[in-house]
């Protein structure tokens, strides 16, 4: 499984040449506690990991949610306003979070793969 540091990077949705969203990687349990938290907008997305459910208490905005397997590919995607708990999904291993209409703009669906790169490259896969 792929393991990240905290940090900025790149979300690369549909392939090699697809679309490249700015990302923020948040592993340790200080930054995954922290996530979206107290923020009135994002830019890009979120990438929580290890991850297989979230939460909205306390935030601002409503998301959108991409639960991802271990190779990376989405297999649930949500729009959950603030105050809600979400499932979780015994096969996700990561989350993805964005402003709430962002993941259907930028192609991501259940099926669909994403990479990650940039800045905090997997340690080991």
């Amino acid at each position: 499984m792929a393991r990240w540091r905290d940090g900025r990077g790149e979300l690369v949705v549909g392939g090699q040449d697809g679309l490249r969203v700015p990302l923020e990687i948040a592993t340790s349990y200080r930054a995954r506690t922290k996530g979206l938290l107290g923020r009135d907008s994002v830019e890009g997305a979120l990438l929580l990991s290890p991850a297989n459910s979230i939460h909205t208490f306390r935030m601002r905005l409503p998301i959108d949610v991409a639960y991802l397997d271990h190779r990376l590919t989405v297999i649930a995607v949500r729009t959950m306003p603030p105050n809600r708990l979400g499932l979780p999904r015994p096969r996700s291993r990561h989350v993805l979070e964005a402003e709430a209409g962002a993941m259907e703009g930028w192609g991501v669906r259940v099926g669909v793969g994403v990479e990650v790169r940039g800045e905090s490259m997997p340690r080991d896969r």
